[in-house]
Parts: structure tokens; sequence; C-alpha cells
């Protein structure tokens, strides 16, 4: 196995696939939530911000234990995964969900940010104009707070191409199904394949390094 790259393109692939999808199930959510936060002023607000943000500080093997309870045959969701006849631990979605969990919260505060800084005053001529609240987020709000959401959506896309922790006690490190980048390069290390880890650490590199670059640049042009 020492210095084989022929596993690369696969874990690269992988990698991608997890990060985006993980992205793509947590967007909606995120910017809900975001933009109720922003706007919002209910008691336990700083309650949900803060259980937002818990993901973020705990150390990823307990958010990984947390899902491997909560995703397990014997948990307390194990009628919901018997009924669906489903089994999602060591499973390629178990590595989506994690990697969704720990993104979710930056990009909920992102989009929290960028919400705060849209002026209510466009929002309230929209209204004025016979827009409904939902035509006025998509038509106004949304699209003035869209930076600051793809911004986010960018680091937590690329939080999940990172994700090591919680994905490896809930995923596990299979390769071909749930070796993700991160997890192949602490698997060869163990393995002392060091041209394989420093090959995946270089792919890693990589497409984080494309992925800011990509997003500086559309923010570049799209700045007013």
């Amino acid at each position: 196995m020492n210095g084989d790259l022929s596993a690369l393109p696969g874990i690269v692939a992988l990698t991608l696939g997890v990060g985006a999808v993980a992205t793509a199930a947590m967007l909606a959510p995120a910017v809900a939530l975001g933009f109720c936060l922003a706007r919002g002023n209910f008691r336990g607000k700083a309650l949900v911000q803060a259980l937002v943000a818990v993901p973020m500080v705990l150390p990823p093997v307990a958010v990984g234990f947390a899902l491997l309870i909560l995703l397990g045959r014997n948990g307390p969701l194990a009628f919901v995964w018997s009924a669906l006849d489903i089994d999602l631990v060591f499973s390629w979605w178990a590595a989506v969900i994690a990697a969704a969990v720990v993104g979710f919260p930056l990009l909920t505060r992102a989009c929290e940010q960028a919400f705060g800084e849209v002026d209510v005053r466009f929002e309230q001529v929209a209204r004025s104009l016979g827009l409904g609240p939902l035509r006025s987020f998509f038509a106004v709000t949304l699209p003035l707070a869209r930076r600051g959401v793809l911004y986010g959506s960018l680091l937590a896309f690329t939080r999940a191409l990172g994700e090591f922790g919680a994905t490896a006690l809930v995923a596990g490190i299979i390769p071909g199904r749930t070796e993700t980048l991160a997890l192949g390069i602490y698997s060869r290390v163990q393995l002392g394949d060091e041209s394989g880890a420093l090959a995946l650490c270089a792919a890693s590199f990589a497409i984080a390094l494309i992925a800011m670059l990509v997003a500086e640049g559309w923010l570049r042009r799209s700045r007013p």
C-alpha cells in the first residue's frame, strides 16, 4: 500500500460528494433559522443561538458519539430506522449527516449576520408594494444577503471536507464507502504510508484553496 495512489481519485470524489450533499442539505434550514435569529426578538433566542453553536465547540468525537446513538438500531430513533428498513451507521449517508451537523453552525451564523446587515426598510417597501412575506424574502432580502449566504455555504463546505472526528465514529473508515480525505490521511499515517498521506493532504489543500479562491472571486465581482 505504501505509495499506492490508485485510490486517490475515488477518495477525492467521495469527499466532494459528501461535502456537496451535506451543504445542500443544511442550506435551507440554515437560511431559515439564520433569518429568524436575525429578525426575531423572542424569549429564548440566546438559548437557540447557543444550541446552534454547540456542535462547533464540542469535541468532534462527542458529536460523533451522539450521532452514533441517534442513528443506531438500539438508539431512541431505532423504531424509525426499523420502519424504514435502513442502516445509516457506517454508511455514506452517515458521513453526510456528520458533515452537515458540524458545518451547520458555521452556515447558520453566517446567514444570521448576512440577514442582520440587510436594511429592513427595503423589506417594508416591498411589502408596501404588495409583495407577501415569502415573495419579499426571495425577491429582496435573500438577494441582498446572498454574499454572506454564499460565503457561509463555502465555509460549511470546506468544513465538511475536513471533518474527521464525528465521521470516524459514526461512519467508520471503509475504503470506497466512507473513506474521505481526512479519514484517508489518518489511516495512511497509521499504516506508515507517508507518501499516500502527503498526497491526500495535497489534494485536501488544493480543494480548499480552489473553493476559497472561487468564493473570493465571486464576492469581489458581486461587491457593489
